[in-house]
């Protein structure tokens, strides 16, 4: 092999090897962390399975729960901050029992609420 075409493929290479990394940097760029927990939501909404939860403890922005599946008690909390205007005024009123849905494939990742589907309750206000 010659070193002009030795070179063409290291460079050839280099260039996949860059065009991979920047594709990669600006999807990293695209999905914030926001984007990744509300498509995390959706998709057990979509595709998990529904469970029975006791809420223990609610704030404004945090729900505090434990379920169990399969024998396995779980303690778990889900961020309920960008989902307030689906929550009712006094939080405390979620407190008891609830509905969840959570992954088949990871039972410990599980959700009370998200943007199309509710397990609380209480009255909402969205109700």
């Amino acid at each position: 092999m010659s070193p002009g075409t030795k070179l063409a493929i290291l460079g050839a290479m280099g260039a996949g090897v860059l065009g991979f990394g920047v594709r990669l940097a600006l999807r990293m760029m695209q999905a914030n962390p926001e984007k990744r927990e509300r498509k995390r939501r959706l998709e057990l909404h979509r595709h998990g399975r529904l469970g029975d939860a006791l809420i223990t403890e609610a704030t404004d922005a945090m729900l505090y729960y434990s379920y169990s599946v399969g024998g396995v008690q779980y303690e778990a909390s889900q961020d309920v901050s960008g989902l307030r205007d689906l929550l009712p005024p006094e939080p405390e009123r979620l407190i008891g029992a609830a509905s969840l849905k959570y992954s088949s494939r990871n039972p410990a990742n599980s959700i009370l609420i998200c943007e199309e589907w509710s397990g609380l309750r209480a009255p909402s206000r969205a109700a």
